[in-house]
C-alpha cells in the first residue's frame, strides 16, 4: 500500500531521551506477563463471566435458527411461548453478566494501574543516586505524571476490553463451528485481507505514535520554556526566534498527527470491508450449500447471525489494540527503570573509621570526556575542607563523588577504608550526607517532615533538632505545633524556614561527614547569615567538605583545595595559599576587589 510518507527526520527535533532509559520490547512483555500473573484470579474471573455473557448471547441466533428450520419444514407446532421465554431468559442472563464483565474489567484495570504506579515508585527510589542526579527530577516526574495519565485509559479499558474481545471472538467462532460447521470456512475467506491490513498498519503505527508523542513533548517544552523565560526572551529580543522554534515544533508534531491519522484512515476501511466480506461469504456459500441440501435453512440463519455478531468483537480488538500502541510508548518509559541495576552494594562492607580518601580519581558524565582527572585527596576526621575554583572546574562533581552520589570511572573514593561505590546507598547515607541549595517540604505535618530523617525519633528529639537550628521559636508559635500541616495547601514556610527543616533532618540523621554545596546561597543575605549561625552548630565536631562558591566560606576552613580544569592545583590553609600568590590568591583578591 502506498500513501502518505512519514515526516522527514529533522536533526533539530528531539527523538529519544538520554536520561532514564526506555524499556525494550522484551522488558515490556515481561512486565505485562508479571502483572497478569499477579492478578490471574481476577483475570480468570473476568474471562469466566465474559464467557457466560457470550454464551447467553448465542441463544438468540440458535433459537431463531431453530424456529426458521421448523417453519421451513412446515411444522405446525412452533413452540413460540417456549422460544420467547428462553430468549427472554437468555437476554436477562446476558445483561447480568455483561454488567459483571464491565465491573470486573474496571476493577482489574484499576488494580493493575495501581500496581504500575507503585512498582515505578518503588523501583525509582532504589535507583543509584548518581543515576537520578544525572537524569534530574524532570524526566522522573514526567513519567509518573504524564505517562501514567496516558496509560490510565489503556489500563482501565484496553486490557480488560481486549480480553473481552478475544474471548468473545473465540466463543462466536466456536459456536459457528458447532451449529453450522460448513460455514466456519466461509469466515476464513476475509482473513487474508484482515491480516494484510493489520500487518501493514501495525508495522508502521508503533514508531509513528512514538514520534507523535515526542513531537508533542517538544511542543510543550518549547512553549513552557518560552513562558518561563519570558523576561529573558524580551530582554534579548528573542521573540521572533522563539516563535519560529515553536512553529517548527508544532509543524513537526502536526505532521506526525496527520501521518497517524492517515494510517487509521487506511486501516478502518479495510476492517469494514472485512466485515462485509465475511457476511457475504457466509450468505453466498451458505446459500449454495442450502440449495444442494448440505445445510439447513435454520443453520444458515444461525450462521449468518453469528457472522454478523463477529463485527463487534473484532472491532473491539482492533480499536483497543490500536489504543495500546499509543499506551505502549508510555509503558516502555515507565518500565525502563527496571533495566537499571539497583544499587545493592556489598552489605558486608562497612567503614572502619571516618577518614576520607580519594585516590587518582577520574570521572566524566559522557564516555571519553573526563570532568575530573587524577584527583587525589585525604580528609582527616573533623576537618573542614573547602573546594574552590572557577565555574565549571569540577568542584560540585568532586563533592558528589565524596558524598557517594557518583562512582568514579577510575580510581577509588573510600571512607574508613571502605569504597563508597561498593557500599549500599542506605549505608553511605548513614555516614555521609549531601546538603545543597535544593530543599523540599513535603505535604503533611511538620512532624512527618522531620521523621523522614529518623522514623523512631520522639517529640523531644524533634524539638531538640529544631532547637539546634534555631527553628523551635517559630515552630512552637504554630497553631498545632508539630501537627501543623505544612507544604502545598498548608502553612506557608519561608525559604529560610524550609532550609531549617532540612537542617533539622540532618541533625536527626546525625551523619559524621557532610558535603555542603552552598546550602544558603539562594537565601537573602540576612536569612543566610542567620542560617549560617545555625549551620555552624550543626557542623560542630563533624567532617565537612564545603563547595565554596563564595570565598568567605573558604576563609574559615582548615584546608582549601583549589580545583582547576578537573585537577587539584593547590592545597593548604587560607594564609598559606594567599602567601603563595597562586590561583587562590588571585581569586581572593578579585573577591575582595
Amino acid at each position: 500500500m502506498i500513501g502518505v510518507a512519514p515526516p522527514a527526520y529533522d536533526p533539530a527535533a528531539p527523538t529519544t531521551a538520554d536520561t532514564l532509559p526506555v524499556g525494550s520490547a522484551a522488558t515490556v512483555r515481561a512486565y505485562v506477563a508479571e502483572l497478569l500473573r499477579r492478578h490471574r484470579g481476577a483475570f480468570l474471573l473476568l474471562v469466566t463471566v465474559n464467557a457466560v455473557a457470550v454464551l447467553a448471547s448465542l441463544a438468540g441466533p440458535w433459537l431463531l435458527g431453530g424456529l426458521v428450520e421448523r417453519v421451513s419444514h412446515g411444522a405446525r407446532e412452533l413452540h413460540l411461548p417456549l422460544t420467547v421465554g428462553l430468549f427472554a431468559l437468555a437476554l436477562l442472563v446476558q445483561a447480568v453478566f455483561v454488567r459483571e464483565v464491565r465491573l470486573r474489567g474496571a476493577m482489574l484495570g484499576e488494580r493493575m494501574l495501581a500496581d504500575l504506579r507503585e512498582d515505578f515508585l518503588v523501583r525509582s527510589v532504589r535507583l543509584p543516586p548518581g543515576v537520578l542526579e544525572r537524569a534530574g527530577t524532570g524526566d522522573l516526574l514526567s513519567r509518573i505524571t504524564t505517562d501514567i495519565d496516558r496509560l490510565a485509559n489503556a489500563m482501565r479499558e484496553a486490557v480488560p476490553q481486549l480480553t473481552v474481545g478475544v474471548v468473545w471472538t473465540a466463543l462466536l467462532l466456536g459456536g459457528l463451528v458447532l451449529t453450522a460447521p460448513p460455514l466456519a470456512a466461509a469466515v476464513l475467506v476475509a482473513l487474508p485481507l484482515l491480516l494484510a491490513g493489520c500487518r501493514w498498519y501495525f508495522r508502521r503505527a508503533p514508531s509513528a505514535y512514538r514520534s507523535e508523542a515526542a513531537g508533542y513533548a517538544a511542543v510543550a517544552a518549547a512553549l513552557t520554556e518560552t513562558v518561563d523565560a519570558g523576561r529573558t526572551v524580551e530582554a534579548h529580543r528573542l521573540g521572533e526566534r522563539r516563535i519560529a522554534l515553536s512553529e517548527l515544533r508544532i509543524k513537526q508534531w502536526t505532521a506526525w498527527e496527520r501521518y497517524t491519522l492517515w494510517l487509521r484512515s487506511v486501516l478502518f476501511p479495510v476492517v469494514n470491508i472485512t466485515h462485509v466480506t465475511v457476511l457475504a461469504a457466509v450468505l453466498l456459500i451458505g446459500g449454495v450449500f442450502v440449495l444442494r441440501g448440505w445445510l439447513g435453512i435454520g443453520q444458515l440463519t444461525t450462521g449468518a447471525l453469528i457472522a454478523q455478531m463477529l463485527v463487534d468483537p473484532v472491532g473491539l480488538i482492533l480499536r483497543w489494540y490500536d489504543e495500546l500502541q499509543v499506551a505502549q510508548v508510555s509503558l516502555a518509559r515507565l518500565v525502563g527503570v527496571r533495566e537499571i541495576e539497583p544499587d545493592a552494594g556489598d552489605a558486608s562492607l562497612s567503614p572502619a573509621g571516618r577518614d576520607m580518601h580519594a585516590d587518582r580519581v577520574h570521572f566524566g558524565y559522557r564516555e571519553g570526556v573526563d570532568v575530573l582527572r587524577e584527583v587525589s585527596l585525604k580528609v582527616a576526621p573533623g576537618t573542614r575542607l573547602a573546594l574552590v575554583g572557577p565555574s565549571g572546574a569540577g568542584k560540585s562533581t568532586l563533592g558528589r563523588l565524596l558524598a557517594g552520589i557518583y562512582a568514579p570511572r577510575k580510581g577509588r573514593v573510600a571512607l574508613g577504608g571502605a569504597e563508597l561505590s561498593r557500599m549500599p546507598a542506605e549505608r553511605v547515607r548513614a555516614h555521609v550526607a549531601l546538603v545543597n541549595q535544593e530543599h523540599h517540604v513535603f505535604v503533611g505535618s511538620l512532624r512527618d517532615n522531620l521523621l523522614l530523617a529518623r522514623a523512631d525519633a520522639d517529640d523531644a528529639e524533634l524539638w531538640a533538632a529544631l532547637g539546634a537550628v534555631d527553628a523551635d521559636g517559630w515552630a512552637r508559635a504554630l497553631e498545632n505545633g508539630l501537627d501543623t500541616e505544612v507544604g502545598s495547601g498548608g502553612f506557608a514556610l519561608t525559604p529560610a524556614q524550609a532550609q531549617q527543616i532540612a537542617l533539622a533532618r540532618l541533625v536527626l540523621a546525625d551523619p559524621h561527614t557532610l558535603v555542603l554545596d552552598e546550602a544558603t546561597s539562594l537565601l537573602d543575605p540576612r536569612a543566610a547569615r542567620h542560617l549560617e549561625r545555625s549551620l555552624a552548630r550543626v557542623l560542630d565536631g563533624r567532617t565537612v567538605v564545603a563547595i565554596a562558591h563564595r570565598l568567605h566560606t573558604a576563609h574559615d576552613a582548615d584546608v582549601i583545595a583549589v580545583v582547576e580544569n578537573g585537577r587539584i592545583s593547590e592545597l593548604g590553609p587560607h594564609d598559606d595559599l594567599v602567601a603563595a600568590d597562586g590561583t587562590y590568591a588571585a581569586l581572593w583578591r578579585s573577591w575582595h576587589g
